[in-house]
């Protein structure tokens, strides 16, 4: 079993999806069910088969967020440091062409959040920038083409 690293504060949503999901959405799903089937025919009963399809991607989601769960490698920010990029690291690159920088996160799979600047170490960029320090280059293929990623500062929180 593949190990799923990530942050404490990456693993506390999911928990929280997880017990939302078997304490609230799965009872909800079970009564809205046995209400559409009160009323008759199940075979052209829409309300029926939408809260079974609902009931398949509540369990589907339940089984996913537990295995997930189960394989997570929580790993403690405040121990780690460096000069190497690796997993949980603040980043600042500059965009070669265009001199624009940018600082991401390096993060797992399950907690990238672009909007926060939260990349993950899977992406094309993270995996790029995985190994590297100040000054060297990341090379990313890119769907428009590739792009080179000049590292400026690696900082752990």
């Amino acid at each position: 079993m593949e190990k799923i690293p990530m942050t404490a504060e990456g693993l506390a949503p999911l928990k929280t999806e997880l017990q939302q999901l078997k304490t609230v959405e799965r009872y909800a799903v079970i009564k809205a069910i046995a209400e559409a089937r009160e009323h008759g025919d199940l075979s052209e009963n829409a309300e029926y088969h939408a809260a079974r399809e609902r009931q398949s991607f509540i369990e589907g989601r339940i089984i996913e967020l537990e295995d997930v769960i189960s394989r997570a490698d929580v790993i403690d920010l405040t121990k780690l440091s460096g000069t190497t990029i690796r997993f949980g690291a603040s980043v600042t690159v500059a965009d070669v062409e265009s001199d624009e920088e940018t600082t991401y996160q390096l993060v797992g799979p399950y907690e990238t959040d672009l909007k926060k600047n939260k990349i993950s170490i899977q992406s094309p960029l993270g995996r790029a920038l995985i190994g590297k320090t100040v000054g060297d280059t990341a090379e990313v293929t890119a769907p428009g083409g590739a792009k080179g990623y000049e590292v400026l500062s690696v900082k752990f929180k």
